[in-house]
């Protein structure tokens, strides 16, 4: 039955070199006719998202990363301009630095610290650590991914003594996301303290007129590269957020683009059976009932596609976890998202997959091609130590299997930048395909908007706290008593988290003295 159900529902592109294996989901034999008119929708509904069609009524924005990878799609000749030109002077930049034309104080740059979060850091993140060659990149990467002051400190630690060497791309595009921000701040101060002018080394990727453009226009950065609000930041890989710091690594980005072009010629199939996209979309439907009843596991069996879990968070969660659909019903969508890397994780996790609760379905990731060089290491008499990997992976799906847990598998023929760009866009398309399955909207995320919004409160009642102490210096104040005292006693609770948090950095001013019970403890400035 395995071998009968395989021949039946194993997809294989010769062309691009993938395959997809749905055969272990146990879906019936009238699934994919029965979906097939949803499916037709969906497929109408990304041929309108690429001819231009508004898809962020909430920004009223169009969304084009399709279009990054075949500016010819793009619905007007300013657009298609745009795109390229942008691409060529990525690859120019890119050139003279390389080269040394573009330089730092103390010659070529040697470093590349890159500064941004979420989308801006996942996938640059992803594609760095995917296709670097340590001793062969032309810059060594390093990313401010986060506000985390210690996280800063630990990578400025490991540029000690090369920032004169060392170049910044700051992504953000608006200008204004708080963490990219604050990375930005506590760089130049480090470039300051190192008696270098930071100006020499930063460069701006953000939208035209944002802040950081002023500010980066205005303090004659070495360069400035759009964001189109029409690109979300979780597909925004293959624009300038993606693609310079990878043309400054020294990997290919054309080859990245092309494989990104290739994948989205065959997801644009509008038949099931040929179109990998929509098949793992459907896949996705049966396993979660629609209504993400379970969660997707994704295990990558290669070392170089560790993060990419991390970046398959952002793009499915934040595209698929929605409260409300297309007509304003409460829906609570969404599909969770965890994994880390075969076989690791069989010393970690794969006991609970096997054994434990049956609340999830595994992507399998292979990859065929074990390492560039020609000859491998036998470990044993005729195998090597891709064979065990392959046979970890081989042996973990059967496991699975046995015990009724689901699984699809992708196989790779590399991880290469052709590959690695068919991935980011077949996994674009699917995530597409299926919020339009559910009825939901892939492309606004107004639960991180409030995220944000929230956070500005924090940042407000703080400097409200700061201000009452230093109002009162050597004045005690238990949180409740200094929450009543700036008129705010149903915050008292984050008075208190903020109170600790700043007793617990000298930098701050603020001293703590500890009572019994807890909550009788005062806080003070000297």
């Amino acid at each position: 039955m395995i071998w009968s159900r395989f021949k039946t529902h194993f997809y294989h592109n010769a062309e691009l070199g993938i395959s997809l294996d749905v055969s272990r989901m146990p879906f019936p034999d009238e699934f994919l006719a029965q979906m097939a008119p949803k499916m037709e929708q969906a497929f109408a509904a990304m041929t309108a998202l690429e001819k231009g069609a508004i898809a962020n009524p909430d920004e009223q924005r169009m969304v084009g990363h399709y279009w990054l990878r075949a500016p010819s799609l793009a619905p007007s000749s300013d657009l298609r301009t745009e795109i390229i030109d942008t691409l060529a002077r990525i690859t120019d930049f890119a050139t003279r630095v390389h080269s040394g034309e573009i330089s730092g104080p103390k010659g070529k740059f040697k470093n590349l610290l890159v500064i941004g979060i979420g989308g801006s850091a996942l996938g640059p993140q992803l594609v760095a650590h995917a296709l670097g060659q340590p001793r062969k990149d032309k810059l060594a990467v390093s990313f401010f991914d986060n506000t985390d002051p210690d996280g800063i400190d630990y990578v400025l630690n490991g540029l000690w003594g090369q920032l004169a060497k060392t170049l910044v791309v700051v992504i953000s595009k608006s200008g204004g996301t708080a963490e990219t921000r604050n990375g930005m701040l506590e760089a130049i101060a480090a470039f300051k303290a190192a008696k270098l002018d930071h100006t020499k080394h930063f460069v701006a990727v953000t939208g035209v007129g944002s802040k950081l453009d002023v500010t980066a226009k205005a303090e004659g950065w070495l360069a400035r590269f759009p964001m189109w609000d029409w690109v979300g930041g979780r597909t925004s890989e293959l624009c300038a957020v993606g693609l310079l710091p990878a043309a400054l690594q020294g990997l290919d980005i054309q080859a990245i683009l092309d494989g990104a072009a290739a994948m989205d010629g065959v997801t644009r199939q509008p038949n099931i059976a040929q179109n990998p996209a929509a098949l793992m979309a459907l896949m996705w439907h049966f396993a979660t009932d629609g209504r993400g009843a379970k969660d997707m596991v994704v295990l990558p069996y290669k070392d170089r596609l560790l993060l990419f879990s991390r970046y398959l968070q952002q793009l499915v969660m934040e595209s698929l976890g929605k409260e409300l659909d297309l007509q304003g019903n409460v829906v609570n969508q969404g599909i969770a998202v965890y994994g880390n890397k075969g076989s690791t994780d069989q010393h970690a996790y794969v006991q609970q997959l096997r054994e434990g609760v049956n609340n999830f379905f595994v992507t399998f990731i292979e990859v065929l091609k074990d390492r560039d060089a020609k000859t491998s290491l036998e470990v044993e008499p005729g195998i090597t130590a891709g064979d065990y990997l392959q046979g970890f992976y081989l042996g973990t799906r059967d496991a699975l299997t046995e015990k009724d847990r689901h699984s699809i598998t992708l196989t790779l023929p590399d991880v290469s930048p052709r590959s690695l760009g068919m991935l980011i866009a077949l996994y674009e398309r699917v995530t597409g395909l299926y919020a339009s399955l559910v009825g939901i909207n892939a492309y606004h995320q107004p639960g991180v908007e409030a995220g944000k919004k929230a956070a500005g409160g924090v940042i407000a009642l703080k400097q409200k706290l700061t201000a009452a102490l230093e109002a009162a210096p050597g004045k005690s104040f238990t949180a409740e008593q200094l929450a009543a005292e700036i008129g705010a006693p149903a915050k008292t609770e984050l008075t208190f988290k903020i109170l600790e948090h700043l007793a617990a950095n000298k930098s701050s001013g603020v001293k703590k003295r500890v009572k019994t019970p807890w909550f009788a403890s005062t806080y003070r400035t000297a």
